[in-house]
Protein backbone atom coordinates (compact mmCIF):
# COMPACT_ATOMS: atom_id res chain seq x y z
CA UNK A 1 0.00 0.00 0.00
CA UNK A 2 1.40 3.50 -0.87
CA UNK A 3 2.56 5.70 1.94
CA UNK A 4 0.73 8.87 0.45
CA UNK A 5 -2.36 6.43 0.47
CA UNK A 6 -1.59 5.27 4.35
CA UNK A 7 -1.81 8.90 5.19
CA UNK A 8 -4.46 9.86 3.33
CA UNK A 9 -6.57 7.38 5.45
CA UNK A 10 -4.71 8.53 8.64
CA UNK A 11 -5.99 11.86 8.16
CA UNK A 12 -9.56 11.31 7.04
CA UNK A 13 -9.75 9.10 10.11
CA UNK A 14 -8.65 11.94 12.24
CA UNK A 15 -10.59 14.59 10.57
CA UNK A 16 -13.51 12.23 11.56
CA UNK A 17 -13.00 11.96 15.00
CA UNK A 18 -12.83 15.64 14.96
CA UNK A 19 -15.56 16.34 13.76
CA UNK A 20 -17.26 13.56 16.23
CA UNK A 21 -15.61 14.65 19.15
CA UNK A 22 -16.63 18.28 18.14
CA UNK A 23 -20.61 17.44 17.17
CA UNK A 24 -20.27 15.33 21.53
CA UNK A 25 -20.04 19.95 22.29
CA UNK A 26 -21.72 21.49 20.20
CA UNK A 27 -24.83 19.12 20.01
CA UNK A 28 -25.58 19.59 24.28
CA UNK A 29 -25.36 23.66 23.65
CA UNK A 30 -27.85 23.23 20.31
CA UNK A 31 -30.14 21.49 22.55
CA UNK A 32 -29.94 23.62 25.42
CA UNK A 33 -31.12 26.43 23.22
CA UNK A 34 -33.92 24.05 21.38
CA UNK A 35 -35.30 23.53 25.28
CA UNK A 36 -34.87 27.04 26.24
CA UNK A 37 -37.41 27.91 23.34
CA UNK A 38 -39.96 24.84 23.31
CA UNK A 39 -43.06 24.44 24.83
CA UNK A 40 -43.49 23.62 28.64
CA UNK A 41 -46.30 20.85 27.54
CA UNK A 42 -44.75 19.29 24.58
CA UNK A 43 -41.39 18.76 26.80
CA UNK A 44 -43.21 16.88 29.23
CA UNK A 45 -44.96 14.93 26.36
CA UNK A 46 -42.20 14.61 23.40
CA UNK A 47 -39.26 15.15 25.90
CA UNK A 48 -36.45 17.09 24.71
CA UNK A 49 -35.50 17.68 20.98
CA UNK A 50 -32.96 19.59 18.79
CA UNK A 51 -36.20 21.27 16.97
CA UNK A 52 -39.28 22.29 19.27
CA UNK A 53 -41.52 20.85 18.28
CA UNK A 54 -44.04 24.09 19.50
CA UNK A 55 -42.39 27.33 19.73
CA UNK A 56 -42.76 29.30 23.04
CA UNK A 57 -41.13 32.18 24.35
CA UNK A 58 -42.66 31.72 27.57
CA UNK A 59 -39.45 31.43 29.31
CA UNK A 60 -37.86 34.37 28.61
CA UNK A 61 -40.84 36.36 29.24
CA UNK A 62 -41.03 35.16 32.67
CA UNK A 63 -37.39 36.10 32.61
CA UNK A 64 -37.41 39.51 31.29
CA UNK A 65 -40.66 39.82 32.69
CA UNK A 66 -39.12 43.19 35.01
CA UNK A 67 -36.56 44.63 32.24
CA UNK A 68 -35.12 47.11 35.05
CA UNK A 69 -34.01 44.60 37.23
CA UNK A 70 -32.46 42.47 34.40
CA UNK A 71 -30.58 44.83 33.45
CA UNK A 72 -29.48 46.13 36.69
CA UNK A 73 -28.71 42.62 37.54
CA UNK A 74 -26.61 42.33 34.14
CA UNK A 75 -24.83 45.88 35.22
CA UNK A 76 -23.60 44.73 38.39
CA UNK A 77 -22.06 41.86 36.95
CA UNK A 78 -20.63 43.56 34.17
CA UNK A 79 -19.14 45.94 36.71
CA UNK A 80 -18.21 42.95 38.88
CA UNK A 81 -16.86 40.77 36.26
CA UNK A 82 -14.60 43.93 34.65
CA UNK A 83 -13.93 46.11 37.24
CA UNK A 84 -12.94 43.28 39.28
CA UNK A 85 -11.08 41.54 36.47
CA UNK A 86 -8.79 44.92 36.03
CA UNK A 87 -7.81 45.73 39.51
CA UNK A 88 -7.51 41.94 40.15
CA UNK A 89 -5.02 41.86 37.10
CA UNK A 90 -2.79 45.47 38.77
CA UNK A 91 -2.79 44.39 42.27
CA UNK A 92 -1.27 40.71 41.24
CA UNK A 93 0.79 41.67 38.89
CA UNK A 94 2.48 44.09 40.19
CA UNK A 95 2.47 41.87 43.48
CA UNK A 96 3.89 39.04 41.43
CA UNK A 97 7.13 41.08 39.36
CA UNK A 98 8.26 42.38 43.23
CA UNK A 99 8.55 38.76 43.78
CA UNK A 100 10.47 38.01 40.70
CA UNK A 101 12.94 40.21 41.76
CA UNK A 102 15.96 38.47 43.09
CA UNK A 103 17.17 41.73 44.69
CA UNK A 104 13.93 41.99 46.97
CA UNK A 105 14.92 40.90 50.38
CA UNK A 106 11.81 39.88 51.41
CA UNK A 107 11.14 37.79 48.72
CA UNK A 108 11.19 34.60 50.38
CA UNK A 109 9.08 35.26 53.47
CA UNK A 110 6.62 36.90 51.90
CA UNK A 111 6.19 33.92 49.24
CA UNK A 112 5.76 31.70 51.95
CA UNK A 113 2.79 33.74 53.27
CA UNK A 114 1.38 33.67 50.28
CA UNK A 115 1.29 30.07 50.26
CA UNK A 116 0.32 29.47 53.23
CA UNK A 117 -2.73 31.13 52.62
CA UNK A 118 -3.60 28.74 49.54
CA UNK A 119 -3.23 25.93 52.54
CA UNK A 120 -4.95 27.41 55.37
CA UNK A 121 -8.24 30.04 55.11
CA UNK A 122 -9.87 32.33 57.90
CA UNK A 123 -13.08 31.07 56.71
CA UNK A 124 -16.59 32.26 56.54
CA UNK A 125 -17.34 34.03 59.70
CA UNK A 126 -14.02 35.89 60.04
CA UNK A 127 -14.50 37.52 56.38
CA UNK A 128 -17.85 38.31 57.81
CA UNK A 129 -17.08 40.20 60.54
CA UNK A 130 -14.43 41.64 58.77
CA UNK A 131 -16.51 43.26 56.00
CA UNK A 132 -19.24 43.95 57.81
CA UNK A 133 -17.55 45.60 61.04
CA UNK A 134 -14.65 46.96 59.98
CA UNK A 135 -14.60 47.83 56.03
CA UNK A 136 -18.18 48.35 55.85
CA UNK A 137 -18.25 47.54 52.48
CA UNK A 138 -21.50 45.17 52.82
CA UNK A 139 -24.47 46.61 50.34
CA UNK A 140 -21.97 48.30 48.49
CA UNK A 141 -20.71 47.14 45.05
CA UNK A 142 -17.55 47.57 46.17
CA UNK A 143 -17.80 44.09 48.30
CA UNK A 144 -17.73 42.47 44.91
CA UNK A 145 -14.09 43.89 44.09
CA UNK A 146 -12.25 44.50 47.02
CA UNK A 147 -11.98 41.00 49.40
CA UNK A 148 -10.92 39.00 45.99
CA UNK A 149 -8.69 41.50 44.70
CA UNK A 150 -5.52 39.18 45.02
CA UNK A 151 -5.78 35.31 44.66
CA UNK A 152 -2.51 33.80 46.00
CA UNK A 153 -2.94 30.78 43.30
CA UNK A 154 -2.77 33.11 40.30
CA UNK A 155 0.21 35.53 42.30
CA UNK A 156 2.42 32.51 41.99
CA UNK A 157 1.05 31.79 38.17
CA UNK A 158 2.26 34.88 37.40
CA UNK A 159 5.62 35.09 39.42
CA UNK A 160 6.43 31.99 37.53
CA UNK A 161 5.93 33.30 34.81
CA UNK A 162 8.01 36.84 35.09
CA UNK A 163 10.89 34.79 36.54
CA UNK A 164 10.77 32.89 32.99
CA UNK A 165 11.60 36.05 31.13
CA UNK A 166 15.26 36.77 30.40
CA UNK A 167 16.92 38.90 33.28
CA UNK A 168 19.14 40.52 30.61
CA UNK A 169 16.18 42.44 29.24
CA UNK A 170 15.79 44.21 33.35
CA UNK A 171 19.08 44.92 33.49
CA UNK A 172 19.43 46.52 29.75
CA UNK A 173 16.78 48.65 30.55
CA UNK A 174 18.34 49.70 33.66
CA UNK A 175 21.22 50.56 32.21
CA UNK A 176 19.57 53.23 30.06
CA UNK A 177 18.00 54.65 33.21
CA UNK A 178 14.42 52.70 33.15
CA UNK A 179 13.11 52.99 36.48
CA UNK A 180 11.27 49.75 38.21
CA UNK A 181 8.03 50.75 37.26
CA UNK A 182 9.45 51.52 33.78
CA UNK A 183 10.64 48.12 33.20
CA UNK A 184 7.50 46.62 34.93
CA UNK A 185 5.30 48.58 32.31
CA UNK A 186 6.99 48.68 29.43
CA UNK A 187 8.72 45.66 29.57
CA UNK A 188 7.30 42.90 31.17
CA UNK A 189 3.52 43.52 30.60
CA UNK A 190 3.88 43.64 27.10
CA UNK A 191 5.79 40.50 27.36
CA UNK A 192 3.42 38.69 29.52
CA UNK A 193 0.02 38.93 27.33
CA UNK A 194 -0.21 35.26 27.29
CA UNK A 195 -0.56 34.57 31.55
CA UNK A 196 -2.10 38.16 31.62
CA UNK A 197 -4.70 36.83 29.52
CA UNK A 198 -5.11 33.38 30.57
CA UNK A 199 -5.47 34.92 34.34
CA UNK A 200 -7.96 37.79 33.13
CA UNK A 201 -10.12 34.80 31.85
CA UNK A 202 -10.37 32.87 34.85
CA UNK A 203 -11.15 36.15 37.10
CA UNK A 204 -13.89 37.04 34.57
CA UNK A 205 -15.52 33.60 34.69
CA UNK A 206 -15.22 33.09 38.71
CA UNK A 207 -16.75 36.69 39.00
CA UNK A 208 -19.05 36.15 36.42
CA UNK A 209 -20.74 33.38 37.93
CA UNK A 210 -20.61 34.31 41.79
CA UNK A 211 -23.79 34.44 43.51
CA UNK A 212 -22.61 33.96 46.92
CA UNK A 213 -21.54 37.21 47.74
CA UNK A 214 -24.76 38.34 46.80
CA UNK A 215 -26.52 35.90 49.07
CA UNK A 216 -24.39 36.77 52.16
CA UNK A 217 -23.57 40.59 51.62
CA UNK A 218 -26.59 42.25 49.73
CA UNK A 219 -29.95 43.36 50.24
CA UNK A 220 -30.58 45.91 48.06
CA UNK A 221 -31.95 44.58 44.76
CA UNK A 222 -30.46 46.56 42.36
CA UNK A 223 -27.07 45.28 43.70
CA UNK A 224 -27.80 41.60 42.87
CA UNK A 225 -25.91 39.51 40.70
CA UNK A 226 -27.38 38.10 37.44
CA UNK A 227 -26.56 34.68 38.58
CA UNK A 228 -28.41 35.77 42.15
CA UNK A 229 -31.23 36.84 40.82
CA UNK A 230 -31.97 34.16 38.00
CA UNK A 231 -31.94 31.63 41.30
CA UNK A 232 -33.76 33.35 43.06
CA UNK A 233 -36.55 33.71 39.88
CA UNK A 234 -36.16 30.05 39.78
CA UNK A 235 -36.58 29.39 43.56
CA UNK A 236 -39.85 31.96 43.88
CA UNK A 237 -41.20 29.33 40.66
CA UNK A 238 -40.61 26.15 42.54
CA UNK A 239 -41.75 27.38 45.74
CA UNK A 240 -45.49 28.94 43.78
CA UNK A 241 -45.36 25.23 42.41
CA UNK A 242 -44.88 23.72 45.52
CA UNK A 243 -47.78 25.86 46.98
CA UNK A 244 -49.88 24.72 45.12
CA UNK A 245 -50.12 20.93 45.91
CA UNK A 246 -51.11 21.41 49.30
CA UNK A 247 -53.63 24.43 48.18
CA UNK A 248 -55.37 24.00 45.15
CA UNK A 249 -58.08 25.84 44.28
CA UNK A 250 -59.50 27.66 40.42
CA UNK A 251 -57.59 30.97 41.09
CA UNK A 252 -54.38 29.23 40.49
CA UNK A 253 -54.71 26.44 38.40
CA UNK A 254 -53.22 28.83 35.50
CA UNK A 255 -49.62 28.51 37.70
CA UNK A 256 -49.61 25.30 36.67
CA UNK A 257 -48.48 26.07 33.22
CA UNK A 258 -45.21 27.94 34.66
CA UNK A 259 -42.38 26.56 32.76
CA UNK A 260 -40.40 24.75 34.75
CA UNK A 261 -38.17 23.13 32.49
CA UNK A 262 -37.91 25.47 29.88
CA UNK A 263 -37.05 28.56 31.99
CA UNK A 264 -33.85 26.45 33.51
CA UNK A 265 -32.16 26.36 29.70
CA UNK A 266 -33.63 30.07 29.47
CA UNK A 267 -31.53 30.67 32.27
CA UNK A 268 -28.45 29.26 31.00
CA UNK A 269 -28.53 31.06 27.87
CA UNK A 270 -29.09 34.20 29.81
CA UNK A 271 -26.30 33.69 32.41
CA UNK A 272 -23.53 32.38 30.01
CA UNK A 273 -24.88 34.46 26.38
CA UNK A 274 -22.18 37.22 26.92
CA UNK A 275 -19.47 34.97 27.96
CA UNK A 276 -19.85 33.06 25.13
CA UNK A 277 -18.77 35.82 22.89
CA UNK A 278 -16.01 37.21 24.97
CA UNK A 279 -14.38 33.73 25.54
CA UNK A 280 -13.03 33.28 21.55
CA UNK A 281 -11.13 36.91 22.04
CA UNK A 282 -8.51 35.17 25.08
CA UNK A 283 -8.48 31.21 23.42
CA UNK A 284 -5.37 32.17 21.66
CA UNK A 285 -3.85 33.59 24.52
CA UNK A 286 -4.82 30.56 26.48
CA UNK A 287 -2.52 27.05 26.19
CA UNK A 288 0.63 29.00 25.71
CA UNK A 289 -0.04 31.16 29.08
CA UNK A 290 -1.03 28.35 31.02
CA UNK A 291 1.87 25.83 29.67
CA UNK A 292 4.79 28.58 30.54
CA UNK A 293 3.05 29.52 34.02
CA UNK A 294 3.43 26.14 34.87
CA UNK A 295 7.13 24.86 33.99
CA UNK A 296 8.27 26.17 37.11
CA UNK A 297 6.68 25.61 40.76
Amino acid sequence: MPKSFRANIGNTLLHLFMILFSLAFIIPFLLVIAVSFSNEESLLKYGYKLIPVEFDLEAYRLIFGKPHQILYAYLTTSVQAVGGMICGLIVMSTCAYALSRRNFKLRRPIVLFIFFTLLFGGGLIPSYILITQYLHINNTILVYILPTLANAFYIIILRTFFQGLPDALVESAKMDGASEFRVYWQIILPLSKPALATIALFVLLDKWNDWFTSLIYIRDERLYTLQFLLQRILMEMEFLKTSMTYNLNMENVNLYKLPSESIRFAMAIVAAGPLLMVFPFFQKYFSKGLTVGAVKG
